[in-house]
């Protein structure tokens, strides 16, 4: 390659770097900056280049993240119209630590979630096996006992007791013996497939809340401030 047209490479890639760092907001907001931070010019001419890079990857990773989020609030987008409140990208209140919300899906009736949603690859199952979560080979309990971690921190915040929900897009669960799964438990946290997510909220919703959700809207909205704009 001349250098010409290494330059001509690095003036697009400074442009694409400029105009991805716009900010935004909303559902994906956080893994989607996360993956702009991590595409640095250097690592966007890499990219253009076909050359491998570990910060390549996880940005490729934050965005997959960033879609399972926004796909997940598409889905959910009819609750809104059936009078649930749904926030995206929320942070925790000082003193919870640095994690934020991906979503909080308040019902009619007072009931509390907090929503987890993953994109990951369906060429390998979700299981829970000798304590532990797996997509794959790979262990990813963390990644799903966080979602527990973020409802306590929620219910503290709120004062009532709150739900958390691991949504997969993509890969299949699989329960005992091997058999394909509509649901896993682990610790607590529900690990459900993201396109039953509505129906699964509409189902659990059935038990009522402790408090008016009119009360916890505004209470979520007081203590828990979008995380990208903190």
């Amino acid at each position: 390659m001349d250098l010409l047209t290494i330059l001509a490479a690095v003036a697009v890639v400074a442009a694409w770097y400029r105009w991805g760092a716009r900010p935004r907001h909303g559902a994906g907001a956080s893994a989607a900056a996360r993956a702009r931070q991590l595409r640095t010019p250097l690592v966007r001419l890499a990219d253009l280049l076909g050359i491998d890079t570990r910060a390549g990857r996880q940005a490729r990773n934050w965005d997959a993240g960033a879609v399972g989020e926004e796909r997940a609030a598409a889905r959910l987008e009819p609750l809104a119209r059936q009078g649930w409140t749904l926030r995206y990208d929320r942070a925790l209140p000082p003193g919870e630590g640095p994690a934020n919300v991906d979503a909080l899906a308040i019902a009619p009736n007072g009931g509390v979630f907090v929503l987890d949603p993953k994109l990951w690859s369906s060429r390998y199952p979700v299981t829970v096996r000798v304590g532990r979560v797996w997509h794959g080979d790979r262990e990813v309990t963390r990644r799903i006992t966080s979602a527990r971690a973020e409802a306590a921190a929620v219910g503290r915040a709120l004062g009532v007791p709150v739900t958390a929900i691991v949504a997969i897009e993509g890969a299949p669960l699989i329960g005992p013996h091997g058999r394909s799964a509509s649901e896993l438990e682990f610790q607590g946290v529900r690990i459900v497939p993201a396109d039953v997510l509505p129906a699964v909220l509409r189902e659990a919703a059935r038990i009522p809340g402790q408090r008016r959700a009119a009360d916890l809207v505004a209470t979520a909205d007081r203590v828990l401030p979008p995380y990208t704009r903190r």
